[in-house]
């Protein structure tokens, strides 16, 4: 069975591609993109599988 970390994070729109390649490049997959606080932030919701140690 696949047991998954999760991550939240902010996500600025003037550099959403950048932020979410490097979670990408962490293994981080995107979930979802929600609304922020704010009109000019989103909150990113991340999730990658937990390795075995």
């Amino acid at each position: 069975m696949i047991k998954w970390e999760y991550f939240v994070a902010p996500v600025l729109s003037h550099v959403a591609q950048q932020l979410l390649n490097n979670f990408g490049s962490e293994g981080w997959e995107l979930i979802q993109l929600a609304p922020g606080p704010n009109p000019d932030t989103l909150v990113g919701y991340f999730k990658r599988p937990i390795q075995a140690a």
